[in-house]
């Protein structure tokens, strides 16, 4: 079989973007290191065995190397550290990844008459001159309104409350330092957010990031370029404001902060934590710019007072007292494979695809779904 043009140039992208090198796949593929260097310089015209081969070795099907990917224009995608090459190879998959998966979503939504009205899509109309300073706070609010949360009411499910606003969220376990997030707008196959789930990202961070790629699509509608890769503080720290305003409004914050000041300083700390499903940190800079605390003895006590209970000094990736995974899921893609696999409009082995699963994996799915039927 002659090798497609896009074949050489997926294959160099997938394996970059996994870390991997041409020796390593080569052994999974079982080829010689030469063999497959022919094939992903397009030297050589690979067989189909060859290539399934390659494929299981990168984890992927066969359809990814021989199909130009899906490509995407309207996209922020932005880290401080996007310019290495092994970032940016995975910024190419990513983008690749997303657009498939923006693809699947939207096809399953017409073959279930399924699709979800974006309900943000006025809100920008409503927004106050975008020069003022307090724009993501009156867009936080606004943004409440809108999802019909009530002033006081926390934000209990952020995956299922994007979603039911018409917000696609995806996860991705990304390597790439200091990326915990990207989105797509409306006019590029969007509105979607994509979080980074790595293992060393805790649970309030990917709340946190979601709510913050909400806020760029609300907020920065103009910065949608692939082409743009470094951050614009300035824009990342709007969209900070907007994600602790949407999670904690003012008033809410104080109401939940004063419900527990008969406690210690760590265990308030914790309990309004908890409550917003946001992180300690996200407290305490509240804290801060609500001048309710000192700016340096609040992290000094709070670190103090969590060492003395703890008995470990509490380090930059430690959140204390954590969520669980299940309390960050997107939900609705997986509502919509069940509907349709059920429903028979497609098959087992494409729920499979749309789902990023073998068929074993999707076989087990379909168990676990039967049983809470």
């Amino acid at each position: 079989m002659a090798a497609r043009i896009p074949v050489p140039r997926n294959i160099r992208r997938i394996r970059t973007s996994r870390g991997l090198s041409q020796e390593q796949v080569a052994v999974g593929a079982g080829i010689s290191r030469n063999a497959f260097r022919s094939i992903e310089t397009g030297r050589s015209e690979p067989r189909v065995s060859s290539l399934e081969a390659i494929a299981r070795a990168l984890g992927v099907g066969l359809p990814a190397l021989l199909a130009e990917p899906p490509g995407l224009s309207s996209v922020r995608f932005r880290s401080e550290k996007v310019r290495s090459r092994k970032t940016e190879a995975i910024r190419d998959q990513v983008v690749a990844e997303v657009a498939r998966w923006l693809r699947n979503f939207s096809g399953l939504e017409e073959l279930l008459d399924q699709k979800k009205r974006y309900r943000l899509a006025g809100l920008a109309a409503r927004l106050p001159d975008p020069s003022g300073p307090n724009l993501p706070i009156e867009a936080a609010r606004l943004g409440r309104e809108e999802v019909e949360l009530q002033p006081h009411e926390p934000v209990r499910n952020i995956c299922g409350l994007l979603e039911s606003a018409g917000v696609k969220v995806l996860t991705l376990d990304l390597d790439i330092e200091g990326l915990f997030g990207l989105s797509v707008a409306a006019d590029g196959g969007g509105p979607a957010v994509v979080v980074n789930v790595r293992d060393d990202i805790s649970v309030e961070r990917r709340i946190f990031t979601a709510t913050h790629e909400l806020g760029h699509l609300l907020l920065h509608p103009g910065a949608y370029d692939l082409t743009k890769l470094e951050e614009d503080p300035p824009e990342e720290e709007e969209a900070d404001l907007f994600a602790s305003h949407f999670l904690m409004p003012d008033g809410a914050f104080k109401e939940e902060w004063g419900r527990n000041s008969g406690l210690l300083l760590v265990d308030r700390v914790l309990r309004v934590k908890r409550f917003f499903q946001v992180s300690y940190q996200t407290v305490l800079r509240r804290l801060v710019d609500l001048r309710i605390a000192d700016p340096q003895k609040v992290w000094m006590v709070f670190r103090a007072d969590w060492k003395r209970r703890s008995r470990k000094a509490l380090t930059k990736k430690v959140e204390p007292m954590p969520l669980a995974e299940v309390d960050f899921l997107e939900e609705r893609l997986s509502r919509l494979v069940r509907q349709a696999v059920e429903s028979e409009k497609i098959t087992l082995s494409r729920g499979a695809e749309v789902l990023g699963f073998d068929l074993g994996t999707m076989r087990e799915r379909v168990g676990s779904w039967e049983i809470g039927a």
